[in-house]
Formats: C-alpha cells, sequence, structure tokens
C-alpha cells in the first residue's frame, strides 16, 4: 500500500481542517478482530473538490459523506475516496480491524503465565491507519473522543481520564487538538497504582502477572515522574497541556516508549523482575523523562512533516539527559551517554544510510521511519548540547519558550524553531543550524606539536587541527603525570576553546610546557571524534583509568573505539587497553560500555577467529577481576561477561555449576535473566539441550521466559533445532515479533560457523519475503537480528549486494541490510589491516 507522500499531505493540508474524530473501539469481537465505529467532522475550503481518508481495514462494512453512502469497493490500497466535498462535512465509517503481532496498530498479546489479554496502540508514521481510519498526517489536528467496548474485567487507558459509564463501557474524557499518531489506548486486566502529583492523577499499569514486580519499581519510577515533572515546570513557561499522567507498561512494546499525550506506553522490560546495572535504572529514568518532554515538544508543539522529527526526538533525548541529571539522583546521565548511547549516533552518520539530523525533505512517510534513529535521537541531542554551550542556557530557553508559546497546539517546522531561537540571542543561529543540521557526518579534531610551519622547517605553535567544516565549541583538559603516582593524571587546566576554522591554535601564549595529555572536547559537548598526538597517546595507554573524571575516561575509551573502527588501531591494542585499565574502573556505565563493544564488536567482528578462545578467556580474567574487587555497581556487568565469554570445557564446567548452586563465584545470585543468560551459553556450546531449555521454561513460564526459551532452543548446535528455528521465523509466520527477535537472537553464533554457513545464501531471499508479508517491523528486526552477522566473508557481501540490487526489499528490509553490510565490509577491513 502506498506511503502518503509529503506533496500529497500538503495539497490536503491546503483543503481540509479536522475538527473531531468521535470513535468508538468494539474490543469484545473475539481475538483476531475489533470494530471501529468513526464519526469524523472536517471542513474544506473549496466545495465540490475530493480528497481522501487513509484506513486499512480486514472489512469496511460502510461508509457515508455528508448522509451519501460511500461505495466500499472504491477502497484502494489504503485509501477511500471522498468526492464532492461541502464546506462542513460529516464522515461516518464502520469497519473491522484486524489486531496486530508486530506491533503496529492494535497489538494484542496473551499472557502466558494466567491466560490474561491485553490490548495497547503502537503508532507512528504510516501506522494509524491500521487502528481507524484518519486523515493521517501530523499537521492535521483535531480532537479525539473515545468511547470503548471491553470485557468487564478490563481497564481502559486512553489520551484523556477514563470513565466506566457501564458494564464494559468506558468513555476517555475529549483530547485537545493533537495529531492522529498520538492517538493512545491500552485495555485490559491492568494492575495499577494511582496517586496525584500537582493536582493531577498519576498511574503506573501493568500487566496483572508482574503486579509484584510494578509494586517492587513503583517508589523510584513515581519518584523519577515527580521530579521530572516539577522541573519541567521550572524549565516550560507553558503548564503541562493535558489532563492526566498514565504511564502504562506493556508487553511486546516495539520501542522503547511512545509519548502519547496523557498515556505513555513503555516496553514492559522496564518493570524490572531481575537485577539490572545502575545505567539500566538510569537509563529507564532517562526514557521516563525523554516521553515526558515530548508532552511540550511533539504533543503540544507537533512537526507539520516528517523532515522535522529531530524537533520531537532530539529535543526530548537531550532534555531526558539533562533533566534527569538535574531533578534526580541520577546525576551521571552525560557520562552514560557519551560511552553507551552516543555511539548509536556516530555509528549510524557514518553509513552510506546517513542523513541530516533535519533533511531538507522526507518525500513520504514511510522513509519517515526509516529516520527514527541515531542521527535524529542521539546526534541530534549531540547537536542541541553543543548548541546549549554555543548560546547560554538561558538564551535557549528563552527560545524554546517562544516557540511552544508561538505554536501551541500547532504545528512548526524547522524554520519557525530557529526564528524563534534567533529573536533570543544576537548569535547567527540559522548559520548555526545550516552547518549542523544540515549536514552530515562526523568531523575529527586533533591536536598537533612539532608539526612544520607553511613554507618553513621550523615548528608552528602547537595547533588543532579541525577534518569537516562545523564549528565546535569545546573544552581541552591538560593533564600531567602526578608526581608521586605517574599512573595518576592531574588537571592542570581546562581551556575552552572555540574551533571556527580549520585550524586554531591550541596553547595560549605564556604555557609553553607541553602537557602529558591533551584531551580534547574533554567534558563532551561536541559531537565529533578526537584523536591524540603521539605522546597523548603514550600517556592514554599507561594512565587511563588514571584520569580523575569519569567523562573524561568516557570521551578517551570512545576515542580508541573510533581509532579501531577506523582502522587506525590494531584490535589487539584496545584489548591491551581494557585489561590494562578497565579492572580499575569505577563508573558502572564506562565498564558497561567497554565490556559490550569488547565482546559483541571487537572479538566476534574486528578479531580473527583463530584469536577468538584466547581474546574470551582474557576478557573473562577481566570480569572475575572486577567481580573480586570492584564495587557491587561492577558486579552485574562483569557477571553477564563472564558467561558469555566461556569458551572452553572448563568454563561450560563451571556454567553447570553455577546454574546448580544458583550463585555465580564472587558475584550475584542468578535470577531469572541470569539462569536464561547462563542456559543460552550453554545451548551455543551443546552444554544443554532440550529437556534443559523445558525444564527451566517450566520453571519460568512468563512471556520473557518464552523468547529465553526460544533464544536457547535456536542456538542449539544441532541440525534439526536449527531448521526448526529457521522454519519459525521464515516459513510460518505465527511468531510475534518478540518471539521472531529472540529466535534470531539465538541462531546465529561465531561458535556455529561451520553448521550455519549453509544458510547465508538462503537469508536474503528468506528475509525478503518475510518484510514483504508481515511489514516494517519485522523487517526490522529481519534485518537487525537475523542478519547472519558471524559470516564475515566477502561471500556474505557479495550476496548482500545482489539482494540489494536486484531484490528490491521494502524501504524497512533494505535500511537495515545497508546498513549490515556496510559494517561487514568495515570489519572486513580491519580484518584484512590486522590479520
Amino acid at each position: 500500500m502506498p506511503a502518503l507522500t509529503r506533496a500529497e499531505a500538503e495539497t490536503r493540508a491546503r483543503l481540509i481542517d479536522v475538527d473531531r474524530y468521535a470513535i468508538h473501539f468494539d474490543l469484545t469481537r473475539g481475538d483476531t478482530t475489533f470494530r471501529s465505529t468513526s464519526v469524523i467532522r472536517f471542513t474544506a475550503r473549496e466545495p465540490g473538490a475530493a480528497t481522501f481518508i487513509e484506513l486499512r481495514p480486514a472489512v469496511l462494512h460502510s461508509a457515508e459523506l455528508n448522509g451519501r453512502p460511500l461505495d466500499p469497493g472504491t477502497l484502494d490500497d489504503g485509501r477511500l475516496p471522498l468526492p464532492g466535498l461541502s464546506t462542513e462535512n460529516e464522515l461516518r465509517i464502520d469497519v473491522e480491524m484486524l489486531y496486530s503481532r508486530t506491533g503496529e496498530g492494535m497489538h494484542r498479546f496473551t499472557d502466558p503465565v494466567d491466560g490474561e489479554v491485553y490490548t495497547y496502540t503502537q503508532l507512528g508514521p504510516d501506522i494509524c491507519p491500521a487502528l481507524t481510519p484518519t486523515f493521517d498526517q501530523p499537521d492535521l489536528k483535531a480532537v479525539f473522543d473515545v468511547t470503548v467496548t471491553a470485557p468487564p474485567a478490563w481497564t481502559v487507558l486512553g489520551n484523556g481520564t477514563a470513565r466506566r459509564t457501564g458494564e464494559g463501557q468506558w468513555q476517555l474524557a475529549a483530547t485537545p487538538p493533537i495529531s492522529s499518531y498520538l492517538l493512545g489506548l491500552a485495555a485490559g486486566p491492568w494492575y495499577s497504582i494511582r496517586t496525584e502529583h500537582a493536582g493531577l492523577p498519576f498511574g503506573l499499569h501493568s500487566r496483572r502477572s508482574v503486579a509484584a514486580h510494578l509494586d517492587g519499581n513503583a517508589a523510584e519510577l513515581l519518584d523519577t515522574t515527580r521530579r521530572c515533572f516539577d522541573r519541567y515546570h521550572e524549565i516550560f513557561d507553558e503548564p503541562y497541556p493535558f489532563d492526566s499522567y498514565d504511564q502504562a507498561f506493556v508487553p511486546e512494546f516495539n520501542w522503547g516508549a511512545m509519548e502519547s499525550p496523557g498515556l505513555v506506553t513503555f516496553r514492559d522490560e522496564y518493570v524490572y523482575r531481575s537485577a539490572v546495572t545502575f545505567p539500566e535504572r538510569q537509563q529507564r529514568a532517562v526514557v521516563v523523562a525523554h516521553e515526558m518532554a515530548h508532552m511540550w515538544f511533539g504533543n503540544l508543539v507537533t512537526l507539520t512533516w516528517w523532515d522535522d522529527i529531530w524537533l520531537n526526538e532530539s529535543f526530548a533525548e537531550y532534555l531526558g539527559y539533562q533533566v534527569l541529571a538535574e531533578a534526580t539522583g541520577f546525576t551521571s546521565t552525560w557520562t552514560d551517554f557519551a560511552i553507551n548511547r552516543k555511539v548509536y549516533g556516530y555509528d549510524a552518520d557514518q553509513r552510506p544510510s546517513t542523513h541530516p539530523v533535519a533533511p531538507e525533505a522526507v518525500p513520504d512517510a514511510a522513509s519517515a521511519m526509516l529516520n527514527f534513529d541515531g542521527i535524529s535521537y542521539a546526534k541530534g541531542a549531540s547537536a542541541l548540547r553543543q548548541l546549549v554551550a554555543w548560546l547560554g542556557t538561558k538564551d535557549f530557553l528563552a527560545g524554546v519558550n517562544a516557540h511552544i508559546a508561538r505554536h501551541r497546539f500547532g504545528n512548526a517546522t524547522l524554520d519557525d524553531f530557529i526564528d524563534s531561537l534567533g529573536a533570543a540571542t544576537d548569535r547567527d543561529v540559522r548559520k548555526w543550524a545550516a552547518q549542523w543540521l544540515r549536514t552530515t557526518g562526523v568531523d575529527t579534531l586533533q591536536p598537533h606539536f612539532d608539526a612544520p610551519q607553511p613554507r618553513y622547517d621550523t615548528p608552528a605553535a602547537p595547533f588543532i587541527a579541525r577534518t569537516g567544516s562545523r564549528p565546535h565549541r569545546i573544552n581541552v583538559g591538560l593533564y600531567d603525570r602526578a608526581v608521586t603516582d605517574p599512573c595518576r593524571l592531574v588537571l592542570r587546566e581546562r581551556l575552552a576553546a572555540d574551533l571556527a576554522a580549520p585550524r586554531v591554535p591550541l596553547l595560549p601564549e605564556g604555557r609553553p610546557v607541553r602537557p602529558d595529555l591533551v584531551l580534547l572536547n574533554d567534558g563532551d559537548l561536541s559531537y565529533t571524534k578526537i584523536r591524540f598526538d603521539d605522546q597523548s597517546w603514550t600517556t592514554v595507554t599507561e594512565c587511563l583509568s588514571g584520569l580523575p573524571d569519569p567523562l573524561s575516561r568516557a570521551v578517551v575509551w570512545n576515542a580508541a573505539r573510533d581509532l579501531v573502527r577506523d582502522g587506525e588501531l590494531p584490535p589487539g591494542d584496545y584489548l591491551d587497553l581494557v585489561l590494562r585499565h578497565l579492572s580499575a574502573e569505577t563508573d558502572p556505565a564506562i565498564v558497561q560500555g567497554v565490556l559490550t563493544f569488547t565482546r559483541e564488536q571487537l572479538i566476534d567482528r574486528y578479531r580473527d577467529p583463530a584469536r577468538r578462545t584466547a581474546d574470551l578467556t582474557l576478557l573473562a580474567g577481566v570480569c572475575r577481576t572486577l567481580l573480586r574487587g570492584g564495587s557491587a555497581d561492577l558486579h552485574l556487568s562483569a557477571a553477564r561477561t563472564l558467561v558469555d565469554s566461556a569458551v572452553t570445557e572448563a568454563g561450560t564446567t563451571a556454567l553447570r555449576d553455577w546454574l546448580t548452586a544458583g550463585r555465580i563465584p564472587d558475584g550475584p545470585a542468578l535470577d531469572p535473566e541470569l539462569r536464561w543468560r547462563l542456559l543460552l551459553r550453554l545451548s551455543v556450546l551443546g552444554a544443554a539441550g532440550p529437556a534443559d531449555i523445558a525444564a527451566e521454561l517450566t520453571r519460568d513460564p512468563s512471556a520473557s521466559g518464552e523468547e529465553g526459551a526460544a533464544r536457547c532452543r535456536a542456538a542449539l548446535p544441532d541440525p534439526q533445532a536449527k531448521h526448526a528455528a529457521w522454519t519459525a521465523m521464515f516459513a510460518d509466520d505465527s511468531l510475534s515479533a518478540y518471539l521472531f527477535t529472540a529466535t534470531a537472537q539465538g541462531f546465529w553464533q561465531p561458535e556455529q560457523h561451520e553448521l550455519l554457513h549453509g544458510y547465508v545464501p538462503y537469508y536474503f531471499p528468506a528475509a525478503t519475503a518475510v518484510a514483504a508479508r508481515r511489514g516494517a517491523a519485522l523487517a526490522t528486526s529481519a534485518g537487525r537480528h537475523a542478519f547472519p552477522t558471524t559470516a564475515t566473508d566477502t561471500d556474505t557481501l557479495r550476496l548482500g549486494g545482489e539482494c540489494l540490487r536486484d531484490a528490491n526489499p521494502i524501504p524497512a528490509l533494505r535500511r537495515q541490510l545497508a546498513d549490515q553490510l556496510h559494517d561487514l565490509q568495515r570489519a572486513l577491513k580491519i580484518r584484512a589491516t590486522y590479520p
């Protein structure tokens, strides 16, 4: 079905305004479909003209425009023509809609623990027509007046406060004008914790089977919510614009969360049932703050078209990290951002699929979905952090508040935002936006000492060289080795530097003594790669763990990661840094980020497979040291990587012993997440079988347990198990998106290269076919998780290129495959450079 194009949206917006949707959802019609009955009122500027409305029903029962029946047979490719418009129009549509198993539209889930059923909406660009008929573009805002028929034991949640009007009957308070993609509904036998704050009803909601876990998480969740809510009211002049604030933790949710006004839906993995690391708790809190920011940026003021996704996501991303650090006990958010989140933007920005933070034009709604990526989130947030460093917080917030006041309950563009900022400062914001928001790629900054002057043999004064085109306002950290401890670094001075030219002086006059370490972008205020002079790199290799500030250490670790990925540092040298310095690290975000990159990228993809056993053994030694000597905050990350690094017969024996004992030596007790992790590794190594998996599923029959079992079954080094997993993913379309992903995560294992090699040629046609049948969400999973990442060879590269050239995969899969093939090409280049 064709996606709405930008040109079509602009034409329709010139013709009509939508006033109100009155929608009744009937959720009592069985486990396959639900009914949507709508009355839509809109006006037209040209009486007699025609337009269309989008819907993708199982059955179109009837449609009537201004009392005139419309022929259901005219519905074509998800569009119902609306001819002969009047100035004032009333459209009535009665449709049967399909429930989703892939998290698009109205998702339906049956809890394996107690058999209870839950439904909820998950909307975005080009998805709302799978829920109900709409003029599905963000600039046609309207009031939504929703009623629901649901089973009597269910509770209904929505954008406005919900009121039970009879047995199984619910009325939701009408919304202010909002865009169609923001319509939110969640219905089921929810377990709810209700409270009030600032005169508004607040609520937390989850499945009944995880009620005890929600109780255990509620205090932190509510405290974070209240503190962020209060901080936003200090930042924004405009008060919270909706009548309630519910947060529902829903099963099988594709994204981290969705910011529907008054009803934020989160993936229910955020209701922790097992131990989590401090960075994971902090990241959950960031998501809470991120979604709340959308109530102003995204919901109150909404993008006009999808080329300004960044106005939603970059702002929410930046404010999520900043407000959390200002308002709560999670004060290390920017270290976490630097080591675990910002790399999402760096990686995306170096692939062929990169795009500007604010692209000039997004042609259609399907293309828009592809831009919910590391550019719109991590790079955009980094750009805003740099903007704040350049403008100052006061002027930045003055511009933001002017923008909100000017466009409240309306729509806005990049130009509108730049106008608001420009009125609050004397700086050239429009030029800054052109340099930062309309360009692609990552700049690189490098200090130079003893470089020859142009046309002379004598050394030039130390300078910073910039490769790229953006101006950067950064801090430059100058560090010396401590006299009493040469492995400990002492900050001599932190200089502010404005890099508006390709080459600027490094040290002011009167500071002739060269520091042991020059750290560019110290404090991570800008979005850029950094490099080191030779002396500074020597200091890094010997003293990285001696840097006093975790954020400075994160900047260095990221720089080392970039050097590996760019082929300028042997992967073995990075591993040496890990062996030498990570055991002394105290920041849990850095430990988690470095272990993840080392285990999943460096060893699995960049190092020679012949070194794999030795590398994993060395990494396991680092993890044991962290377990013995590190703080409790580091233990879980170390324990997880220790489990994932088991490779020898002695390692599998240890895993089996730990599973039996229920504890990792010097580490945590085994909870469900760690038990499944242990069993997965045993399955990969052939030390566990179907009976072990079945026994663990009996012990943990939850939805997470089902995913763990699917992952383990797919990981078994047995031809029949691999065939069954392959069939489940690509021939049997009954798997939910979550179970598809779990199966894919288990399937490809580096230890099973010979067993799996024969599947590689079949992957590309199979992924293309399943994506075409099952849509964008499954396509994304098929490209991201089911891609044969273990087949790091030129044959995979060739087959993937042929698929992109000849097979015409749908856009969501094409994007994933292009990114995977670029990453594969990078890995092959690194292996060839450092065999």
